[in-house]
């Protein structure tokens, strides 16, 4: 996926740089609503974060709650996590008892046999799941936030009439199939290979799929492959991705035994093989040659979930951690009384709200009908796995001896949570997929002033705001619009603050595009430090929008997330500071420069090149 990702933004800087039009779904000239988007131009789009979306109405939130309480009382009193991993399946019993609750059928229409959840009522559900058992989490994510979740999205009529009901009710278990022993993350390096049959009625599939989640028990699986498609207009015939629908009673289809995995042992993955097998066409998605924008169009619309997921799971590590110091006594006092103590309870929870302010504000616009959430999205996967992580490292900390005992339960979570920072998009690629994106949005922009220069009486407003915008940034006034215009009084200085970061923000990307143009995708250092600076960025407006609700509507826990705001808000800026003067920074390319000759030199040695200090 990023080999064809940055070939892609390679082709947008060529086309930019030539000053030909270039049109794309994700990311156009056009204006947008993305708030992520529109940081790196600089500005503040707020209908997307102010206020705070509430999109539940009080049937669906009567629905919701009809849902909690069974959902509840199976994981505290039917399921056990411990048991699952160390048997490394969930009992059927139990999986049979967890389908009728209706959590295989969540977002599936109720005339496909599904409940007809909102984004943000399937959110509340996930992360209650993530809060109990990662491994169960994962299981169901993998069956409808990927698995069948192509066919809700781009399948016809009769496919979801064929195969909704079946999956919404639990009998089959869907799974998603893209990844390969050759490609990971860079999707199309696929191999696996469909060929149109002489009589055109069907595709005939070969290839392999590795690390399924649901790979040994998946009765439909959605499969992407190589297919060979011919321009009607210059008759040239090239490789282009299709989405198949493949059911595992096609000859020719079967998996593997469940891997051997360091978490979420309880979730089946597997390696699925594909032998000859017949695909009647009427299970191509969409059209031939669409796969590729399916594939990331499922996984954009799927990562919303992981963060209320990873919410869930901080609520659940944070009570033990509380339950933990508090319970216990050592030098005359209680470890909660502890500074050093409560420092790490403090960020654990500080952690939380970001995350969970996060998920609830993308699934909101979601259902409000928002399409471009993608960077928004992906920032809140990176974020909340990544503080879940966290979490969960300073809670076995706070535990001591015990935390690192099987008996304790928490090691199973950190195995567990591992594979959130992996899948779906690694975060070490989702970055750059961050910064690439707002940077190609931002060139854009450059490319319409471009433009304008040549003829600037005729481009007079443009020009003359584009000029303003500049000697302001000079003698460091703010260009965006303010962010207290849309906050509480309370919140007011943090969006202060907020307000002049994205202005710097939206001024480094443009000193970055004018310094590097199309080579900016070679700068991976450097686009780490953006991405930092944007998922910091957002989780700053996050949080000023959810406080000033809490204000607002006089909510008992205001004071309160007000002292989480406020930190969160003064630690952020100072990290999106430095990161935007890394970005910058002669100094900083210098030591970059010298980290690419250590790995350079430490790969080429394939050891660890210094001379042991004993010289033995």
């Amino acid at each position: 996926m990023l080999r064809h990702f940055l070939r892609l933004r390679q082709s947008a800087w060529t086309k930019l740089q030539c000053g030909q039009s270039w049109k794309r779904r994700l990311v156009t000239g056009k204006e947008t609503t993305s708030f992520a988007l529109n940081l790196f131009r600089g500005e503040t789009r707020t209908q997307e974060i102010f206020p705070y979306p509430e999109v539940l109405t009080d049937d669906q939130k009567e629905t919701l709650h009809l849902l909690i309480d069974p959902a509840t009382k199976f994981f505290e009193q039917v399921n056990d996590p411990a048991r699952n991993d160390s048997d490394e399946r969930v009992p059927d019993d139990v999986l049979d008892q967890f389908k009728q609750l209706g959590t295989y059928g969540m977002q599936v229409p109720s005339e496909y046999g599904g409940i007809g959840l909102t984004n943000t009522q399937y959110a509340r559900l996930g992360e209650i799941t993530g809060g109990s058992d990662l491994a169960l989490a994962v299981m169901m994510g993998a069956h409808q936030s990927i698995g069948f979740k192509g066919i809700l999205l781009y399948g016809d009529k009769q496919q979801k009439e064929k195969y909704l009901p079946k999956v919404a009710s639990g009998e089959w278990t869907a799974a998603y199939c893209l990844t390969e022993p050759g490609s990971g993350s860079d999707a199309q390096s696929i191999r696996s290979r469909a060929t149109l049959s002489d009589d055109g009625k069907h595709y005939i599939l070969n290839g392999s799929k590795i690390w399924i989640s649901n790979g040994s028990t998946a009765n439909l699986f959605t499969v992407f492959a190589q297919t060979p498609l011919t321009d009607t207009k210059t008759g040239e015939t090239k490789d282009r991705i299709t989405a198949f629908i493949v059911e595992r009673s096609f000859p020719g289809v079967s998996s593997g035994l469940p891997e051997a995995k360091m978490g979420i042992k309880a979730s089946p993955t597997a390696e699925v093989f594909f032998d000859n097998v017949k695909i009647p066409v009427e299970n191509v998605l969409q059209e031939p040659g669409a796969g590729f924008k399916i594939a990331v169009n499922v996984l954009n619309s799927g990562r919303f979930g992981m963060a209320a997921a990873m919410a869930g799971c901080m609520k659940y590590l944070i009570k033990r951690a509380v339950q933990h110091t508090t319970g216990r006594v050592q030098f005359g006092s209680r470890l909660d009384t502890y500074g050093s103590v409560q420092n790490k309870i403090a960020r654990m929870a500080l952690n939380l709200y970001v995350t969970e302010s996060m998920a609830y504000i993308i699934s909101g616009n979601m259902d409000r009908g928002v399409e471009e959430f993608q960077l928004e999205a992906a920032i809140s996967k990176i974020f909340g796995s990544e503080a879940a992580w966290t979490v969960a490292d300073e809670c076995i900390q706070l535990h001591g001896g015990m935390g690192y005992m099987k008996s304790a339960g928490l090691e199973r979570v950190l195995r567990d949570l591992r594979i959130f920072r992996i899948f779906e998009g690694a975060n070490d690629i989702l970055r750059l997929f961050i910064a690439l994106t707002g940077m190609q949005y931002a060139g854009s922009h450059l490319k319409e002033l471009q433009a304008a220069l040549q003829n600037p009486l005729a481009n007079l407003g443009l020009v003359v705001s584009e000029g303003m915008k500049r000697a302001q940034r000079s003698v460091g006034m703010t260009t965006a619009e303010p962010l207290g215009n849309y906050v509480h009084p309370e919140m007011r200085g943090c969006a202060e603050t907020a307000t002049k970061l994205i202005t710097h923000f939206g001024g480094t990307v443009e000193q970055l595009l004018s310094t590097y143009g199309k080579n900016i995708i070679h700068e991976q250092f450097i686009l780490d430090n953006i991405a930092d600076a944007a998922i910091d960025m957002y989780g700053t407006v996050c949080v000023l929008s959810r406080c000033s609700r809490s204000f607002t509507h006089d909510l008992p826990s205001s004071e309160h997330e007000k002292l989480l705001t406020e930190v969160y808000c003064k630690e952020a800026g100072e990290r999106i500071e430095r990161n935007l003067q890394a970005a910058t920074s002669a100094d900083e390319a210098h030591i970059n420069k010298k980290l690419t000759l250590i790995s350079q030199q430490t790969v080429e040695n394939e050891a660890f090149i210094p001379h042991h200090p004993l010289g033995l």
